[in-house]
């Protein structure tokens, strides 16, 4: 009876340490005709700019997005991502076109790419966007040539994602200001 729970207790231990030990995250899938934005319903391939794509716990398909700046906020939204376990985003300095970037092999994920944010290029639905790169130089390449500044993703400000808000005005929820990468 012993031997008997000592097995069950090693072969649970196993199954547990082989599903810990699988961290790996789900790789970006191609943007097609038939990706939509979650908020939005269009198609993503009608609209200019980076696109992004959030993978969830539990989901096999990627949630689309018509637009970075979309992706950002549905991360910070109280109720909307509980379980991301990744974002890719578009890296612009790969893009061949601002227009129609590629729909694959250019997706980095959304934690590791600079973003050039208040720069005058517009997004998808002609909104302001938080545009990725995956590398400084290129992102503030960018922010020269359109504006803007270059910061990394936790630093990213409210405003850029909700331009309504009025970070300053008294009474509303504080937000912290972003730091900009020098």
């Amino acid at each position: 009876m012993i031997a008997r729970l000592a097995a069950v207790v090693v072969a649970s231990g196993l199954l547990f340490a082989c599903d810990a030990g699988n961290t790996s995250l789900p790789a970006p899938e191609k943007l097609t005709e038939l990706a939509t934005g979650v908020y939005c319903g269009m198609v993503l391939t009608e609209h200019a700019g980076p696109k992004a794509q959030v993978f969830e716990k539990g989901k096999s398909d990627a949630l689309w997005f018509t637009a970075v700046r979309d992706a950002v906020a549905y991360s910070r939204l109280p109720g909307e991502a509980q379980h991301v376990i990744a974002i890719y985003v578009h890296d612009m300095g790969r893009a061949t076109s601002w227009e129609n970037p590629q729909p694959e092999g250019i997706w980095i994920l959304a934690d590791e790419a600079y973003y050039v944010v208040g720069s005058i290029k517009r997004g998808g639905m002609g909104m302001i966007e938080v545009v990725p790169f995956g590398q400084y130089e290129q992102a503030a390449a960018f922010a020269a040539q359109f504006g803007g500044k270059v910061v990394k993703y936790d630093d990213i400000p409210a405003s850029s994602l909700f331009p309504d808000l009025e970070e300053d005005k008294p009474g509303t929820a504080s937000v912290e200001k972003s730091k900009v990468i020098q």
